[in-house]
């Protein structure tokens, strides 16, 4: 049983990897530059809704805080984009033009505080392929290019096995992993970011 919880944890590892890939270069070849600029940085306020959002059964608010470097001071005016898939595990992929984009993303700039809010949805996995729940970010500090974060994961995904969970958790990695809470109406979750530094991993 053990010999087998290990290709399952691998595999669970490089499906965010690939994924995450496969993500960047269906955006960016396609689009020639970073989705998180295609929307305008004047348009962006602290608090955004993905399309689709009022017609998805698990909404989700997805809020944090973006901290410098330091893991401390608040850091205002970054730009956070998200992207993901449907409640199906496949990506709905639109075209404008000879441009093709993912259907349900989603930008924000923090405040002052560092606080932003996306109303989202928990997406699916497509389990022909192994595929994790997991929302795509990626974020734009004022002074600094746009940079891939870690995939979000969800806490009660199957395949976010218990020895996944204790490799993340050796590395520090485990504050991917969004825990939600339900009211009435909604799902909630928090999800808190660091900046790197030049050259730095982030968190």
């Amino acid at each position: 049983m053990k010999k087998l919880l290990i290709p399952i944890c691998i595999l669970c590892f490089a499906t965010v990897v690939n994924s995450l890939t496969a993500q960047t270069s269906k955006s960016n070849s396609d689009l020639n530059s970073s989705p998180i600029y295609d929307r305008a940085e004047k348009q962006l306020t602290n608090t955004d809704t993905i399309p689709d959002y009022r017609s998805k059964k698990n909404k989700l608010k997805l809020t944090g805080i973006i901290y410098q470097s330091d893991g401390v001071t608040p850091a205002k005016d970054v730009i956070l984009f998200i992207e993901q898939p449907d409640e199906d595990g496949t990506f709905d992929l639109r075209k404008n033009g000879d441009e093709r984009y993912v259907f349900h993303r989603s930008w924000v700039k923090t405040d002052v505080d560092g606080h932003y809010t996306f109303y989202t949805f928990v997406p699916g996995g497509d389990r022909r392929y192994n595929q994790l729940q997991q929302i795509f970010p990626l974020i734009k500090p004022p002074t600094m290019n746009e940079y891939a974060v870690e995939t979000f994961l969800f806490d009660e995904d199957p395949l976010l096995t218990k020895r996944c969970r204790k490799q993340m958790a050796k590395k520090g990695d485990t504050s991917r992993i969004l825990k939600l809470t339900t009211t009435a109406s909604v799902l909630m979750a928090e999800r808190n970011i660091v900046l790197k530094r030049n050259n730095e991993l982030v968190k």
